[in-house]
C-alpha cells in the first residue's frame, strides 16, 4: 500500500507544482468492496471543482501510461480539496491552523476531558496552546503533542 502512496506522490507533485497547488495527503483504502484512491490538493485561495477535475485528468492518464501497473486491483481515483474540516496531521498543518478555531481528541483525559474545541494560540515541538470556552470563561490550556489522538480544524457555531 505505502508504494502506491509513494508511486501517486511522485506522479501528482510535479503536476501540482506546475499549478502552484500543494499535496495535502493521499490515501489508498479499501472500503466494502471497492479500493478508493483519493488526492487531496490545496492552494491558499482554495481548490475548486474544476482544479480537482484536471488534476484527476492528468494524474489517471499517467497512471495509465505506467507498465507494469503499480496499481493492479480496480480501484476509483478521487482528487478532492481536504474540506473545511481537514485533518491536522503534518507539522505545516498545525502551523497554518495557528490562530484558527481546532478540535482536538486526546488518548487520555487532561484536566477531565479527552476533547477540547478552541483557538490554537501557540505551538511549540512538543505543545501546543488552547484557548477554549468553558462555560462562559475563556481557559487556556497546553497539551503534550504525544498526547494527541487526532486534530483538525473546526467550524465555530
Amino acid at each position: 500500500m505505502s508504494s502506491v502512496i509513494e508511486t501517486v506522490t511522485e506522479l501528482v507533485t510535479p503536476i501540482l507544482d506546475e499549478r502552484h497547488f500543494e499535496l495535502y495527503d493521499v490515501e489508498f483504502v479499501k472500503e466494502g468492496q471497492s479500493w478508493y484512491l483519493r488526492v487531496y490538493i490545496d492552494k491558499p485561495a482554495g481548490i475548486s471543482i474544476e482544479d480537482c477535475v484536471q488534476v484527476s485528468d492528468i494524474l489517471s492518464e499517467k497512471l495509465d501510461e505506467i507498465d507494469p501497473d503499480p496499481i493492479p486491483q480496480a480501484y476509483f481515483l478521487e482528487v478532492s480539496s481536504p474540506g473545511a474540516e481537514r485533518p491536522l496531521k503534518k507539522q505545516q498543518d498545525y502551523e497554518r491552523a495557528i490562530g484558527k478555531y481546532v478540535n482536538v481528541s486526546l488518548y487520555q483525559q487532561i484536566e477531565g476531558a479527552k476533547v477540547f474545541e478552541g483557538t490554537l494560540e501557540k505551538l511549540t515541538e512538543t505543545e501546543l496552546t488552547l484557548d477554549y470556552l468553558d462555560k462562559t470563561r475563556h481557559k487556556q490550556i497546553i497539551i503534550p503533542r504525544n498526547k494527541i489522538a487526532k486534530a483538525r480544524l473546526a467550524i465555530k457555531f
